[in-house]
């Protein structure tokens, strides 16, 4: 039903039309990448990919000034989330799907689009002070349940160990959980030590690290930096410890290595399509390389 005023000219009228021709323009412009090209892409999610998708954002927007692609962080969870509930058309993770979120995708009407868009490995780190040289699987493992308290345990100082790990929302907690604690498997009672501190970001952890001598904390590739000391991680004893590096990391020798994710709403469309197609292609790698993850070509 359209509404119709009393105009006191002729020119209100052509006004009015020029605005709804406006208004519904807009409205057409704001589709989520299922149809025609939209001009706001919202992209939610990982920490770890947030420095990655926003270089990406970057350089699209460079050949494609029509189209404002925004990225935030907050976890691979929180992107999940708000990929189903629609408020973003793009969902960073540093995780694969659990099944109840794909059950939730399902009670809304849609199947959620894996793409697996880079590598990257988690990196664990100390204070450049700590001398410590290397951890097993299973030290590494024993030092986060917290069996593991001081820093000569592991061949270091006589200092105290203080935990850091991302917050429960996070890919990367969730993979090191598993991966790490756990020893491959998706389900278990092994939970992170009551006294690690639960850190909102990988940057807290890399700035945490950096001041504090006691303490070692996790995040991925290319957080890297001067500041903080890595530390080679070893399958077993009897294994030597490895470095991680984009070579280790694709010769899937680094102990703790795994997929990068983008998520959409079934098969992409529109802008959202054309920005996963730059994504793949040699520019999007050599970004994906530039910010020191590892390219999947």
């Amino acid at each position: 039903m359209i509404a119709r005023f009393p105009s006191r000219s002729a020119a209100e009228p052509a006004l009015a039309a020029a605005i709804l021709v406006l208004f519904l323009s807009a409205c057409g412009n704001r589709g989520g990448g299922t149809g025609a090209r939209s001009q706001a892409l919202q992209i939610k999610g990982s920490d770890t990919m947030v420095n990655l998708g926003q270089a990406w954002a970057e350089a699209y927007n460079k050949l494609h000034p029509e189209v404002n692609v925004a990225v935030t962080g907050g976890g691979s969870g929180t992107g999940i989330a708000a990929l189903i509930n629609g408020t973003c058309e793009i969902a960073e993770s540093s995780r694969g799907l659990e099944a109840k979120e794909i059950e939730q995708a399902r009670a809304k009407g849609f199947a959620i689009r894996e793409d697996i868009v880079a590598l990257d490995g988690i990196v664990v780190v100390v204070h450049p002070s700590n001398p410590i040289a290397a951890v097993t699987m299973e030290e590494l493992r024993e030092l986060f349940l917290g069996d593991i308290r001081r820093w000569k345990m592991l061949r270091g100082p006589d200092w105290p160990v203080v935990l850091l790990s991302r917050e429960v929302n996070s890919g990367t907690h969730i993979f090191f959980k598993e991966h790490v604690l756990r020893r491959g498997k998706s389900k278990g009672p092994e939970e992170f030590a009551p006294l690690a501190l639960m850190m909102p970001s990988s940057y807290a952890i890399a700035e945490e690290v950096a001041q504090n001598e006691n303490a070692v904390g996790y995040y991925g590739l290319g957080y890297i930096s001067p500041r903080q000391k890595v530390v080679p991680v070893a399958k077993d004893e009897h294994s030597p410890a490895i470095a991680p590096t984009i070579e280790t990391i694709r010769a899937n020798t680094y102990p703790i290595s795994r997929p990068l994710y983008l998520f959409t709403k079934g098969e992409p469309a529109g802008s959202v399509k054309d920005f996963m197609d730059f994504i793949h292609s040699p520019a999007g790698q050599k970004i994906v390389r530039d910010t020191e993850f590892v390219p999947i070509q």
